[in-house]
């Protein structure tokens, strides 16, 4: 039966926010969700680029993948599947070692399940926020987010103080609504900073959430780099690069080019917004960036000509650096119908981040049930 009466707010649309606005909505529960993106995915994002003359490439620059154990979870990239929004990335993948200058668990490695998104890892999101019963608004970003007590409801104000309407269920699950890092980039309190004070329990567990920053560069070769036996691995014993993956090998993917994508570790990222700052980064350091991301690559040994295509992304807040509701797989107050959801919540990953996505939405649905 449907409640358009009971009508919730969900704010982010990466993978955690996505799910739980389509479960909400297969539940009868009227969904608006709202992002300051031009369009879904959070870290589940492709990101499209033009080279100087002209051509488009496409890149997974956040989660290059990503693999299920929770049943629940399991349950739901199996309908995925069969729904056309993922595949399994079946190629050989393992690890590089720069004190052995070797790659090593090639089978263990290529062994375990990985899914992707098709033809882009935010498919996934693009088609959860495109379901019957979520209106998804883009573009569109929270300035302060209110709790009426009288007509026991959530106000929400835009970045421009227009009204975006009022609700009486709202999902957090974007880090930026609810962290104090917030201030710290724009120099505003997060838009629900004065109502998480009046939770003392949920807000002692958010206040000051650690993550762990990331640079992104995406590599177009010409030619296929051959000399590399797998077409992704991990990386140990480097202070620089963490991982590398081809992006143009994943189902679903245009292979005009060879594309790679590099991360860099947390430490280097670090070390960077350190010199740089937390301000968006210039095309300097970016620049510097890109080149010793790839140089790291090179560095391995194997023989990697100069790509026609380079560019560097941060993500200032890529890893959360700690989970603050593993056992309850959310943050949860019933009395104010507030869900916080993420993977901050559960565990650093994209299953982490829908599992969380799950509970905020069991919890919803559950209450909203009961207003019929």
């Amino acid at each position: 039966m449907s409640n358009t009466a009971f009508k919730v707010a969900v704010l982010g649309s990466g993978i955690s926010g996505a799910v739980c606005a389509s479960t909400l909505a297969r539940n009868g529960v009227s969904v608006t969700l709202f992002d300051s993106a031009r369009g879904p995915g959070g870290r589940m994002s492709q990101r499209r680029e033009k080279t100087e003359d002209g051509k488009e490439l496409h890149f997974d620059h956040g989660a290059p993948f990503f693999s299920v154990s929770k049943p629940e979870v399991v349950h739901l990239v199996q309908e995925w599947e069969l729904r056309g929004l993922v595949a399994e990335w079946k190629e050989k993948f393992g690890s590089f070692d720069f004190q052995t200058l070797k790659f090593d668990n090639l089978e263990q490695e290529g062994l375990s399940k990985r899914f992707v998104g098709v033809p882009g890892m935010n498919s996934i999101c693009k088609a959860l926020c495109n379901e019957s019963g979520v209106e998804s608004k883009f573009g569109v970003g929270i300035g302060r987010v209110e709790w009426l007590e009288d007509e026991k409801l959530w106000s929400l104000i835009g970045v421009d103080g227009q009204n975006l309407g009022q609700f009486k269920g709202l999902v957090a699950s974007d880090k930026n609504i609810v962290s104090t890092r917030t201030a710290e980039v724009t120099g505003r309190l997060p838009p629900l900073d004065a109502d998480l004070k009046l939770l003392p329990e949920l807000s002692e567990k958010l206040h000051n959430l650690p993550v762990r920053p990331c640079f992104a560069v995406m590599l177009a070769f010409a030619e296929p780099l051959s000399s590399i036996p797998v077409k992704g691995f991990s990386v140990k014993n480097s202070k620089v690069l963490r991982s590398a993956y081809c992006d143009s090998s994943k189902p679903g993917r245009s292979a005009t080019s060879e594309r790679w994508v590099l991360h860099s570790t947390a430490e280097y990222a670090e070390n960077v917004i350190a010199q740089a700052g937390l301000n968006k980064p210039s095309e300097v350091t970016l620049n510097k960036v890109a080149e010793e991301l790839f140089q790291e690559f090179q560095s391995t040994g194997a023989n990697i000509s100069q790509p026609f295509f380079k560019r560097a992304h941060r993500w200032g807040s890529a890893f959360p650096a700690t989970s603050v509701a593993p056992e309850e797989k959310c943050l949860w107050d019933r009395n104010k119908r507030l869900a916080i959801c993420g993977d901050f919540c559960v565990s650093p990953n994209v299953e982490g981040a829908i599992h969380s996505g799950l509970a905020a939405a069991l919890r919803l649905k559950d209450i909203s049930s009961s207003c019929l």
